[in-house]
């Protein structure tokens, strides 16, 4: 399990049978998520499974086709999208900007759900920004040029600012993507050790396994798995959803996974 500290339990963000169609193609299909409080959920699947959309439907950015969504029971569209975006912070895959930003300026966005329109930063922005770089490591960084950071950094710079808004959920799409495994294992460190619920869709089963409480596997917009990483990760479900074959071991309580080259499958009895 990840090592959190305590989580309120008053944070429950839940999808309930949702279903979400574009024109004739159904992209979810009655997928049910609900997170305990603290725990890290790992969102896998391949590509085009619904991950991403999954995670936009938990945010509020779409609505469900059928379905629900709701924060404390409430759907998502009576909270309201600045009470949804005090609660839930989304970590995207990639983050540009072309504005001169300093680092401090991208982590103090966090804080915009919690101000009125034009409103001066507050003692409490101040503060909830600052702690959000002490806990990301980017205190001495704080005054650099975003656009000086490596891939790693700017990844750390956004989970900063979605620390700033003090969230109890955080969404996160593939984060790890094109990072160096230094930084990968940095980042997901730093993810699963924060007081938050977590939602988070990766490609890699192995950091899959090592950092999440829980998985749900997608395939063609179905939930076809969840549970514990050894209780998904086995060779037949990732030959069932991947197409590949694999040698699955235990590391403890956690399953290793090793992927088997064509040839060699062809090798084996």
């Amino acid at each position: 399990m990840s090592s959190q500290a305590p989580v309120s339990e008053g944070g429950r963000l839940r999808a309930d049978a949702v279903v979400r169609r574009i024109g004739d193609r159904i992209v979810l299909d009655g997928v049910t998520l609900a997170p305990h409080p603290g725990e890290t959920v790992g969102l896998l699947g391949p590509n085009g499974s619904g991950k991403s959309t999954l995670l936009r439907l938990l945010a509020g950015v779409l609505g469900p086709t059928a379905g629900t969504v709701t924060l404390d029971g409430d759907p998502l569209p009576g909270v309201g999208r600045r009470a949804v975006a005090r609660r839930v912070a989304v970590v995207q895959q990639n983050s540009h900007t072309q504005t001169e930003m300093t680092v401090r300026d991208v982590v103090a966005l966090g804080r915009i759900p919690h101000r009125r329109a034009w409103s001066p930063a507050t003692t409490g922005d101040r503060h909830a920004v600052d702690t959000a770089l002490g806990r990301t490591g980017l205190t001495d960084r704080s005054e650099q040029s975003w656009h000086t950071l490596s891939g790693g950094e700017r990844q750390r710079v956004q989970i900063a600012r979605a620390l700033a808004q003090e969230p109890s959920e955080l969404l996160l799409d593939e984060p790890t993507n094109h990072l160096d495994i230094q930084y990968q294992l940095d980042l997901l460190e730093l993810v699963t050790g924060l007081p938050v619920t977590t939602v988070i869709a990766l490609h890699d089963l192995n950091l899959a396994a090592m950092y999440c409480d829980r998985l749900v596997v997608l395939r063609d917009g179905r939930a076809v798995a969840e549970g514990t990483p050894g209780q998904v990760l086995t060779p037949e479900l990732i030959g069932e959803v991947y197409g590949v074959r694999a040698d699955v071991t235990l590391d403890g309580d956690r399953p290793v996974v090793r992927f088997l080259r064509r040839r060699d499958t062809a090798l084996r009895p």
